[in-house]
């Protein structure tokens, strides 16, 4: 179940059952995943809840350390490997200690070569099947289908990864979200990384493009993973699915009002975010009957729900390009060519232009057939 901001609750009975998995997830390191999770672990202590560290990484985060005292850990299991002397969760300790609940940090990570096993969450569905409920994080680059995906949005690969089953397999999922101008404050403030990687996180993964990019994702794969219950409880207002963007473009032909019912019904089977464009040329004025043509595509616009956008631009092709680009839109509406055949011959069509200036951008384009 999603629960942007979910508190602990009291239902803990612990039988040879399987366990229950709770994921906190977050768009990048920093967001405050771990800290969330203490947070719930120390209430959970309170309410008499036998609750304790599996494994936490503090990243040096004096808020995270701080946040952890009090809580009984699990000392980590001490491997020797060429000479080097490492640790990794002790995850027999666990088992033979037995508690109701397990916090376990980093659910990607992956173990010493000669551990029990190879990825921390086989870990973790170890201590499940033994009927210990588990507190887990990850961040949403680290889910296998997204992979390729969030290459293209920050050029890191990134190689630690786990199942998109486990998201699905989950008990339930907390996104712990801040946005990414707070995330920005964090980083800059020396609360994520040392002073020395500071500047080049900034230029690299911690973008303000990327982190954008990533907050979608991670709320958009939270939401699709748990979308029949979203839809049973209509949770927190939360009605769009962040999947889709569906931006619809029009001119001042009569066809206008037909594109825009037709956008708004690809919008509502898709329950996605709607968006009209009109580019102004400039190039000359608007008669009365355009005007108020635009008026009433403004109108139909705002019934549907929808944003109007009207740019100005000599280019329309470009300026659609440039607005789906800053909406992040995913899919494109428009018209059949009104061009004649010689004009489209000698001058190239605007489909095709369309398609040229999106063609790398990941969008479909849905050109609709409507009357000349």
């Amino acid at each position: 179940m999603y629960h942007p901001h979910s508190s602990p609750d009291s239902t803990y009975i612990h039988s040879p059952q399987r366990g229950k998995h709770k994921i906190f997830i977050g768009m990048a390191p920093g967001v405050g995943k771990t800290y969330k999770m203490l947070e719930e672990a120390h209430l959970l202590k309170q309410e008499g809840i036998d609750v304790i560290v599996g494994l936490l990484e503090t990243h040096g985060r004096r808020e995270t350390a701080e946040k952890a005292v009090g809580l009984e850990m699990i000392p980590r299991q001490v491997i020797a490997k060429e000479g080097l002397t490492l640790q990794e969760m002790d995850t027999k300790a666990i088992l033979a200690r037995s508690p109701q609940l397990v916090l376990v940090d980093e659910l990607a990570h992956t173990n010493i070569p000669g551990s029990l096993k190879e990825k921390r969450y086989q870990d973790v569905e170890i201590l499940l099947e033994s009927g210990i409920d588990v507190y887990s994080t990850v961040n949403i680059q680290h889910l296998e289908s997204l992979n390729d995906l969030v290459a293209r949005i920050t050029g890191v690969v990134v190689r630690e990864r786990i199942p998109d089953r486990l998201l699905e397999e989950a008990d339930q999922v907390v996104v712990v979200d801040v946005t990414p101008e707070t995330l920005e404050e964090r980083l800059l403030d020396g609360k994520i990384y040392a002073p020395e990687k500071i500047q080049l996180s900034l230029g690299n993964f911690f973008q303000r493009r990327n982190l954008i990019a990533l907050r979608e994702l991670a709320l958009r794969e939270v939401a699709d993973t748990v979308e029949e219950e979203a839809n049973e409880k209509t949770l927190s207002g939360q009605s769009h699915n962040i999947h889709e963007r569906i931006l619809v473009c029009i001119s001042t032909y009569p066809n206008a009002v037909q594109l825009i019912r037709r956008g708004a019904r690809i919008t509502n089977y898709m329950n996605a975010p709607f968006y009209v464009v009109f580019v102004d040329t400039s190039d000359r004025f608007l008669t009365k009957e355009e005007t108020l043509h635009l008026e009433t595509c403004e109108k139909l616009c705002q019934e549907f729900e929808g944003k109007f956008l009207r740019v100005q631009h000599l280019n329309v092709a470009q300026a659609i390009a440039e607005v789906a680009e800053q909406q992040r839109i995913t899919q494109i509406v428009i018209g059949e060519s009104q061009q004649s055949f010689w004009r489209q011959i000698l001058k190239g069509s605007f489909t095709q232009k369309i398609m040229r200036l999106i063609r790398h951008k990941h969008i479909d384009l849905h050109i609709i057939a409507t009357e000349k």
